[in-house]
């Protein structure tokens, strides 16, 4: 059965959507097949596959307020093991139609019981706010996996974060765990980036991977060509990185099995 997993942190511009693109398609490239649901209206991890979201006629807004199955939503990627559920514009105003619908914290957990069997690992990336949207996803899945920057005000925001997974945690998913923190933005050369990432240390303890993400412009670019960047340029910093923190994730994924 898959695993279902959210790459989320409400402060933006942390690497969330890079490592959501990123990591999956490592894991795909490995073997693993991966779907990678899109749930932030910006939709940045959708064209990060080379999706044109406006093209696309069934959403995962289609998905979860228009009750039609995910199946019928899944797009089969270009890449290695890797489907897609696109984002949608119209998600920007789901919240307040999410309000008034019946079981409204359980619309996205209940599409993706039909094929959660189907992949070994699900990954949603969450919009960057506290609202319905989020709810949601971290209802349906069995943890959370948070992205970190390694600059001065990475811990702003985590304790209203974690404070949020606690809730949820005690009204609506018993089940939901830290998958792990990744911290991104890493220049090895700036004393206050290696300071951040001890401070995440403390304040994690032992939930952080060491593979580390540097700054690097090759990452910075393959969004734009609609592309992980380890198809993008297959032998720079940013994925060697990558392919690595999914090899240190798997290694941890079965050493908990």
């Amino acid at each position: 059965m898959g695993k279902i997993i959210a790459v989320f942190n409400q402060k933006g511009g942390v690497g969330k959507t890079t490592t959501n693109v990123n990591l999956s398609a490592g894991l795909g490239k490995m073997g693993k097949r991966v779907l990678v649901l899109d749930l932030d209206p910006q939709g940045n991890t959708t064209s990060g596959y080379g999706i044109d979201k406006q093209e696309v006629e069934d959403t995962i807004y289609e998905v979860m307020l228009e009750d039609i199955s995910i199946r019928e939503a899944i797009i089969p990627t270009e890449f290695e093991n890797i489907d897609l559920v696109a984002s949608a514009t119209d998600l920007s105003g789901a919240e307040i139609e999410i309000a008034e619908m019946e079981n409204r914290e359980y619309l996205l957990k209940n599409a993706i019981k039909e094929v959660k069997e189907e992949y070994d690992y699900i990954f949603i990336d969450c919009p960057p706010s506290l609202g319905m949207l989020t709810i949601n996803c971290l209802t349906a899945v069995d943890s959370v996996l948070i992205p970190i920057q390694c600059e001065y005000y990475a811990l702003e925001g985590v304790s209203q974060l974690m404070q949020t997974i606690k809730l949820v945690k005690s009204r609506l998913n018993p089940n939901i765990s830290i998958q792990g923190v990744v911290l991104s933005m890493f220049d090895g050369r700036a004393n206050l980036s290696i300071q951040v990432v001890e401070e995440v240390k403390k304040y994690f303890k032992g939930s952080v991977y060491t593979t580390l993400i540097p700054r690097n412009v090759r990452l910075a670019e393959a969004p734009s060509h609609g592309m992980p960047v380890i198809y993008y340029d297959t032998k720079c910093r940013g994925t060697e990185a990558y392919l690595e923190l999914a090899e240190e994730f798997i290694d941890l994924e079965e050493d908990i099995i």
